[in-house]
This record gives C-alpha cells, structure tokens and sequence, in this order.
C-alpha cells in the first residue's frame, strides 16, 4: 500500500479521486469502483502500487499496436482491477479480482525490476496493459520514467477513461503509444455493459492525440450489440475527425465472462466494417482475431502494396525503407525505428 497521487480531501473525511472520468467520492475505509484505491484516515492509498498480477514478454502487436515498431517485444505487466465492469471482458479473471473476491493480489514487483527484467529480456519497451492502467497510475509513472531513463519506450492499452488533465498533464512525454478501446458509440452500450459513459472516452481518445502520443483504437465487434452499419460508421469517423492516420483494429468477439449470449463475430461483419472504415476516410483498418486474414497487413495508401505482412502477432516481411514505402516512397505514419 502506498498514499496516492491525484486525489483532494473532502469535507467529513472522505476524498475525491482526480484519476478517471468516474471522479469517485470515497468514504472512510471504503475503495473506489476499481476497487484498489482506499480512504485510508482521510488519505487515499493506492493497494496495487509495486504489485503486478502479470507480467510477460509479448509481441507488440499482441497490444495491439502495428505502427509502434513493429516486429518488437514489449515487457507487459498488469495489476488486479479496474474501474469498468464490461460483460465481455477477456480478463475478468484479474480486473474483477477485487470485487470478486474483495483481495488484492499480485506479487512485488518494483519499478526498477521491472525496466530491468525488460531489458534482460531483450524487449523494446514496458507496455501496461491487460487490465485498465489508469487505476494504478502511480506504479505506472514511476515505472514508466526509469524505462525512459534507460531507453524503452511506454505503452498503454487502456479503456479512455482516463481523465484529460492527467493525460496532458502526467502521461504527455512519458507514455509513447497507447492503443484504447472504443467499445461502441451509444450511452446505452456503456451504461449497459460496461458501467461507464461514451462522451469521457472521446475526450480521452482526443486528449491522447493532442498530446502527441502514438494512438490506435481498437473495437472488439459484438453482433447484436455494437455492430449495425450505423454505429460502426459513427465510430469510424469520430476516429477520422480526430486524425485519418488513427489505425482501426476491428476484432473478433468470443463469448467471455457474463456475456456469452452472442455466436462469434462472423468474418464476413468484420470485413464489412473494414470496408466502412476505409470509406469514411480512415488509411488504416485491421481485422483482429482472424488468423491468416488479408485484413492484418498494413497496405499503403499511395500505391496499395502491402509493406508490412502479418500472420496473428508474427511481422512476416516488411518493404519500408525507414517510414517510406519502398513502392512509391510514401510516407507512412506512425513509429517504425
């Protein structure tokens, strides 16, 4: 346990967590909805600081993140909890676990141990990941500031709840890429499945981008809940408002957790939404899930070649010449060296 940052008292000993859009009111000896920050005698205390409940060599791509130097390994770690509830959640296990059980878990893990083991693994960077980061920002900043020290690079995969001022103010040249869920664009899906809101999640998704970090944003597409050519069309140009250069992961759902009343995500949905991406003016949309499908290669926007060949998480070949295509010179965006 360890006091936080990024909090303010309040009147009859409660406080007021500042770390994401939930804004949580937190009363004497109770947590947050992520359920490891407690009121501790008026002060709040991060339960997950120093405590990783994962921790694994993973492709880059694994994030996933396929304009972020590519072909990379990146050291992911998590720790227990999270401040959404989504039904469909692929890691119930460990972003649950709190509420679940009403335990904190995981073992100790400093951040200076951390950046080492990155290194003695041979990875490129530390990436905060398979729960939501945001909830155990302390341990990710200070994490983060060593591996820049000693020359990795920073990534988060995260839900976009984080609060905007955080993103300018904490996580603007120290965090380098970031892919973020955008589940779906109606207040009803959020509230529903997820127990959150739509309007923070675009305000993070811009706030990221303003900030100067690499963003990607990934959809997992549920039939029957988020996957009507209306509502993918709506998510696709929110993303080419705020940049066209945004890549779209579109992936494959698997019944997961408390929500299994749905089959698979048919391949031929996913391509259809790849479709309505690129029309609404996006220059990168990729097909997630679907080993060995066409829709896993970055394609150039000026001559149409493939310039990097992916099967799943593996970079087959790449024709870049720096970010240039090696067909026509075009530049590509993103972190490739």
């Amino acid at each position: 346990m360890k006091e936080a940052r990024f909090w303010t008292a309040l009147s009859d000993g409660r406080v007021r967590c500042m770390l994401c859009a939930h804004r949580c009111t937190i009363s004497e000896g109770k947590t947050g909805i992520c359920a490891v920050r407690r009121n501790v005698h008026g002060v709040l205390y991060s339960l997950v600081w120093g405590r990783s409940i994962a921790a694994n060599v993973d492709p880059i791509e694994k994030k996933p993140l396929y304009h972020f130097l590519p072909g990379t390994r990146s050291f992911s770690i998590a720790t227990v909890g999270c401040n959404f509830r989504c039904a469909f959640c692929q890691n119930s296990d460990i972003s649950q676990y709190p509420l679940m059980t009403g335990k904190i878990t995981g073992e100790t893990f400093l951040p200076e141990d951390v950046v080492d083991t990155a290194l003695s693994r041979g990875c490129r960077g530390v990436s905060y990941t398979y729960t939501e980061p945001t909830i155990s920002l302390e341990y990710v900043l200070d994490t983060a500031k060593i591996a820049h020290t000693r020359g990795l690079l920073n990534t988060m995969i995260t839900n976009g709840y984080t609060a905007t001022d955080i993103i300018s103010g904490q996580l603007k040249g120290l965090i380098d890429g970031a892919n973020i869920d955008l589940k779906a664009f109606t207040e009803t899906f959020y509230t529903k499945l997820c127990s959150a809101r739509l309007a923070p999640v675009l305000d993070a998704i811009r706030a990221y981008h303003d900030a100067g970090i690499w963003i990607e944003v990934t959809t997992l597409v549920i039939p029957g809940e988020n996957d009507s050519k209306e509502e993918l069309t709506d998510i696709a140009s929110f993303i080419c408002s705020v940049s066209p250069d945004i890549p779209w992961h579109l992936s494959r759902y698997y019944p997961r957790h408390r929500y299994t009343r749905a089959d698979p995500t048919p391949v031929s949905t996913l391509e259809a939404a790849r479709d309505i991406g690129l029309s609404q003016g996006l220059k990168f949309v990729y097909t997630g899930n679907v080993m060995g499908h066409a829709g896993e290669h970055t394609y150039c926007p000026g001559c149409g070649e493939i310039v990097i060949s992916r099967r799943g998480f593996t970079v087959e070949w790449t024709a870049l010449k720096g970010t240039a295509c090696q067909h026509c010179n075009h530049i590509l965006p993103g972190r490739f060296e």
